[in-house]
């Protein structure tokens, strides 16, 4: 699947969110000022011919349905992230969280709970 403009992903979050939808429901959970309804149609067949979406028709209606769950399409962006800006080392990019502050003190606490958790899950 290729990767996702902050317009289409907008769109996304907003179907994962509803779980399907009409482009006239996606258009009203737009913020102010709101895309054409012509420009959101065509982004949304754009995110139907990538792959991200399918869609069911009753009648005149297409109702459009997200074909990647949002945590599976969350796992895939990091996992790409990582691997082409990060030299496929998660130490790097967690190393860049900190020193751009992005990662707060609380969640490193809690990252260091789930290494800990998960090496004495290993010595069982």
């Amino acid at each position: 699947m290729k990767e996702l403009s902050e317009q289409e992903e907008r769109i996304m979050r907003i179907l994962w969110k509803m779980g399907q939808g009409l482009i006239r429901d996606v258009l009203d959970e737009f913020p102010e000022p709101k895309p054409p309804y012509t420009t959101l149609a065509s982004t949304i067949r754009l995110l139907e011919k990538k792959g991200y979406l399918t869609h069911k028709v009753y009648g005149t209606v297409h109702m459009y349905i997200p074909t990647i769950s949002q945590e599976d399409y969350s796992k895939k962006s990091i996992n790409h992230m990582v691997k082409h800006f990060f030299e496929g080392s998660v130490g790097n990019f967690l190393s860049f969280m900190v020193k751009e502050k992005k990662i707060s003190k609380d969640e490193i606490d809690d990252l260091q709970k789930m290494i800990d958790d998960y090496e004495n899950k290993d010595k069982q």
